[in-house]
């Protein structure tokens, strides 16, 4: 276990109204959003990128214009940050994410190990919205870490059950991956996926290789900070944003990314783990970057 905790910030989300919630959307907003929770003591951040015509800003962006725009706006105040870059599509054509990978060519971006049916209800027995599969065969996992490794990618391998982490380290033995230790987050709280549990997490890191660095994002209200709490207790990383929660551990609602962060940092420090810096956070995660 590390004594060092990485904190990941996940700045938007795919399609949370900016009419209802404080997600940043432009530019300007995602640099503004990156600068406070850096200043919390984020080292990586988690990039969506939206669509930056007036109205459309709830709606996902796979321009790569926006994407190099984005990250340049937030480099410029955050230097150090590493970027994560969400790559999740729906279907065969991967050319979206693909373009913004080849040209940003972010240190690390999401890939989504395994196919999901995605569900969720409301009250009355009511779908959330339509029954839909995050299709995620191996042959387009595959696709995706072809694409990682000619842009010099590190691939974070998103496990939504059980079965889709245990499925890395069959991805390790045919040869997909490039050796190292996969880095795996465990999402939990989506409705139909792995329940947000603190009993399940310490059975999960079991299933994974003993080297890897991993982490938790934890979707749902102030419920998911046992989760972190038992994160940082068990040596994992640590991951929160207005992507996956808006409430803070004593229920009251975000202004946004910064108060996140924030109180993400004094429950790191609370189980005796301090704050990973950028520089710190590149070697334990084997990026290219690291310095010796």
């Amino acid at each position: 276990m590390s004594d060092k905790a990485i904190l990941t910030c996940a700045l938007t989300g795919v399609l949370t109204d900016p009419a209802r919630h404080p997600v940043p959307v432009t530019v300007a907003e995602m640099a503004a959003s990156a600068k406070e929770a850096c200043d919390a003591g984020a080292s990586v951040l988690h990039v969506h990128f939206r669509r930056q015509e007036p109205g459309l800003g709830h709606l996902p962006s796979w321009d790569p214009d926006v994407a190099e725009a984005t990250l340049a706006a937030i480099r410029a105040v955050c230097p150090d940050v590493i970027i994560n870059m969400s790559t999740g599509v729906i279907g065969e054509d991967i050319s979206g994410p693909e373009a913004c990978i080849r040209r940003c060519k972010p240190e690390i971006a999401a890939c989504n190990a395994g196919t999901l049916n995605y569900l969720k209800t409301r009250s009355g027995g009511r779908w959330a919205w339509p029954p839909m599969v995050f299709d995620n065969p191996v042959d387009k996992v595959a696709r995706f870490l072809d694409i990682m490794k000619a842009t010099g990618t590190r691939p974070e391998f998103e496990c939504f059950d059980t079965g889709i982490a245990c499925s890395v380290a069959l991805f390790e033995e045919v040869g997909l991956t490039d050796g190292l230790p996969p880095d795996i987050n465990f999402v939990m709280g989506v409705a139909s996926g792995m329940p947000a549990d603190v009993d399940l997490l310490p059975l999960l890191v079991r299933w994974i290789r003993a080297d890897s660095p991993w982490q938790v994002t934890a979707i749902g209200r102030e419920e998911v900070w046992r989760l972190h709490r038992k994160a940082a207790e068990l040596g994992g990383n640590l991951r929160t944003g207005v992507e996956d929660t808006f409430y803070l551990p004593d229920g009251a609602r975000c202004r946004g990314n910064g108060d996140l962060v924030d109180a993400l940092a004094t429950l790191a420090r609370e189980t005796g783990r301090e704050i990973a810096s950028p520089a710190e956070a590149r070697r334990i995660l084997h990026l290219s970057g690291a310095t010796p």
